[in-house]
């Protein structure tokens, strides 16, 4: 698989369609891998017209880690964002957006339409309100803003994610635990069958497995803070995409970012959760083509 080395990093990518076509670049979320995105959606959105791109975060799949670093106190880094201060990180959310960016400089691409899920999507959120000149588009899905005042997940939700698999886990650990995980989160009118999800797994187990990562990636999201008066400086057109039934970042976050970016169309979706269903690809896609045009 094609690497690039960009913002000081070492990115794992892939790319979908013709290089001629207007950029599309996917961004994944929390402890997510590039093959996060079904490659359905790609397809789909290939279909309608755009280069697609997508790409392993810093510390997850294929792409520089940061071991070395530890697992940080999520503790100390909410009490410090607190009262005004900044922990000391491996990397900040901010570098993550410009790692995004750093992508689009390797492949030589000038701007694009820039579409991020969950964690994905607040990167997706500050590449568009920090580097405007980059950006055609933004489509934000499942993301919120940072406001605190934003009901938070749902208890069993955010426990299965931040529950750690067991310690030198296998693949026959792996396969109850995340399928746990993503019983918790997952579409309550989309439930994936479990020989989906168990494939998924394997497949992605093989990939890579790298469990610390998904902390460092945590406490890079907590020291982010409130991005609503930065959202306030995004100028590119902008879609927001949210299940109705997500627990794990409620359908708030999403009506939170859709308030605060000028302009922004806020798509909401009964039965949806914190996933991408096959079920509602071709709804995700025609929506993301729909603001990129």
């Amino acid at each position: 698989m094609p690497q690039v080395t960009a913002n000081g990093v070492t990115l794992e990518y892939e790319r979908y369609g013709d290089p001629a076509h207007p950029p599309l670049l996917l961004i994944m979320g929390l402890g997510a891998q590039l093959t996060l995105w079904p490659i359905e959606m790609v397809e789909a959105l290939v279909a309608r017209g755009y280069h697609v791109i997508r790409y392993d975060n810093r510390d997850i799949g294929l792409s520089t880690k940061f071991t070395e670093h530890g697992v940080p106190n999520f503790r100390k880094v909410a009490l410090m964002r607190l009262f005004g201060l900044r922990p000391r990180l491996p990397y900040r959310l901010t570098d993550m957006a410009a790692d995004a960016v750093g992508l689009l400089d390797a492949l030589e691409i000038d701007r694009a339409h820039v579409v991020g899920a969950s964690m994905g999507g607040m990167i997706a959120q500050l590449v568009a309100a920090t580097y405007p000149e980059r950006t055609l588009s933004m489509t934000s899905i499942m993301s919120t803003t940072g406001n605190r005042r934003v009901p938070p997940a749902r208890p069993e939700a955010f426990k299965a994610l931040t529950t750690p698999p067991p310690a030198n886990a296998t693949l026959e650990d792996m396969i109850p635990h995340v399928v746990r995980i993503a019983r918790a989160i997952g579409s309550p009118a989309y439930p994936a069958p479990e020989d989906r999800l168990a494939e998924r797994i394997a497949r992605d187990f093989q990939r890579s497995f790298h469990p610390t990562g998904s902390a460092r990636q945590l406490a890079a999201i907590i020291d982010d803070g409130c991005r609503r008066e930065r959202l306030k400086k995004v100028t590119a057109p902008a879609l927001v995409i949210h299940g109705v039934d997500d627990p794990l970042v409620r359908v708030e976050g999403g009506r939170d970012t859709a308030a605060h970016i000028p302009g922004a169309r806020l798509h909401e979706i009964p039965g949806m959760g914190h996933d991408l269903p096959l079920e509602l690809v071709e709804e995700v896609a025609d929506a993301i083509a729909g603001v990129a045009r």
